[in-house]
């Protein structure tokens, strides 16, 4: 787990110092300064507002605790075991099987299943799943996917004003020796630098998550047999509007067929989860 951690610190501090370069390739001290401005600015949004938006998206609604009783009480079971305060249980009204944490703060969380995941997993199985996104609070992983996203995002957008400037403006010819080859050459590396580190994040919390939920019941091979379960269900009931931008939320992707290899994956390999967390002792 620490090792896991390490690995966010360190993709994080390359995600942000290549904001930083980006911003000071294009504009100098200026372009470096609304670069910081920018991701200030957009994490504050994000964090904040971005897991109403996502709830919306999927339709869910609240849970109510007498209408499924022994999902509620699963999920006080694992945040007593966590420290945690109990997070809103959410409901997503769809065949598909799978499930989500987000909320910008552990007080503030929140829990979504799909009606599919309730049917096909079994009680322990389903209690796996939930440890899993009780970890990702825990762990704060909200708060860190959204600071990666966002700086991803800010990267994006002055890569795309950079190209722009190149092909309008003849670019950047100043006494910092910028050139418009140059900065061509970052505004299209830096974007896709930006994604590859994102996704790795992304894919480094998965574990972590894993991990911290075989911990918190104690056993990590319900959430093994569950990953095998909701993986081959997804393959023949995908989530249909799931979007690309949010499917590193879920617990397994929810889009299948995508064709992407693992280095464009918001997922670890399935096998190597479930392996690990079938090789982990108490």
């Amino acid at each position: 787990m620490i090792l896991n951690q390490l690995k966010t610190a360190l993709l994080l501090g390359i995600l942000s110092g290549l904001l930083l370069l980006i911003g000071a390739f294009i504009g100098g001290q200026q372009g470096l300064t609304i670069a910081l401005i920018f991701a200030v600015l957009m994490n504050f949004g994000t964090y904040f507002f971005s897991h109403k938006l996502v709830l919306m998206m999927y339709h869910a609604k609240e849970l109510p605790k007498n209408k499924a009783p022994e999902v509620h009480k699963m999920v006080e079971d694992i945040c007593r075991q966590a420290n945690l305060p109990k997070p809103k249980v959410y409901l997503i009204p769809s065949p598909h099987a799978n499930a989500f944490a987000t909320g910008p703060s552990p007080k503030k969380a929140v829990v979504a299943v799909t009606e599919g995941i309730l049917k096909l997993l079994t009680k322990e199985e389903l209690k796996g799943v939930l440890a899993h996104e009780i970890g990702h609070v825990k762990n704060r992983d909200i708060l860190i996917s959204t600071i990666a996203a966002t700086i991803a995002s800010v990267i994006s957008y002055l890569a795309f004003m950079a190209r722009f400037a190149v092909i309008f403006g003849g670019g950047r010819n100043d006494n910092r020796g910028g050139n418009p080859l140059g900065l061509l050459f970052m505004a299209i590396i830096a974007p896709l630098a930006a994604m590859i580190i994102q996704l790795a994040i992304s894919r480094s919390r998965e574990y972590l998550a894993d991990e911290r939920g075989a911990r918190l019941i104690k056993n990590p091979l319900p959430l093994a047999s569950a990953l095998q379960k909701l993986d081959n269900a997804s393959k023949h009931i995908p989530l249909t509007f799931a979007t690309p931008s949010t499917s590193h939320l879920f617990i397994v992707k929810p889009i299948s067929g995508q064709g992407l290899v693992n280095l464009f994956s918001s997922h670890p390999p399935l096998q190597e989860r479930i392996q690990r967390l079938k090789a982990m002792k108490f």
